[in-house]
């Protein structure tokens, strides 16, 4: 059973930033490089929803929101996965979610608040 490990999340000012990383403990590099990474969020009273992902090919792909202010990376020799998160806005408030699919097996963070004030 994999374990992520989330961090990075914070109380940031409207258009500062942050960088979330999201670590696999039990699996291997080698096996990590099999697994689709991504992250989610959810804001109070809404329905989690997909910010970023990329494939283990390195396909990347964005939410509308947050395309040209995000960037999601990842680090298969550390097992991790990264967001950076640039220019943020107060509607970007939400837990973010780190989630990991390894052979059609889906794996959740934690999860790690992001508050961006006016």
């Amino acid at each position: 059973q994999e374990q992520l490990v989330e961090s990075g999340g914070d109380l940031v000012q409207a258009g500062g930033s942050l960088r979330l990383s999201c670590a696999a403990s039990k699996t291997t590099a080698t096996g990590i490089t099999l697994a689709n990474m991504a992250w989610y969020r959810q804001a109070p009273g809404k329905q989690r929803e997909l910010v970023a992902r990329i494939s283990r090919a390195f396909k990347i792909d964005y939410a509308e929101s947050v395309k040209g202010r995000f960037v999601i990376t990842r680090d298969n020799r550390k097992r991790t996965v990264y967001l950076q998160m640039n220019s943020l806005k107060p509607e970007d408030t939400a837990v973010y979610y780190c989630n990991v699919q390894i052979v059609d097996v889906d794996y959740w963070g934690q999860g790690t608040q992001v508050t961006v004030a006016l």
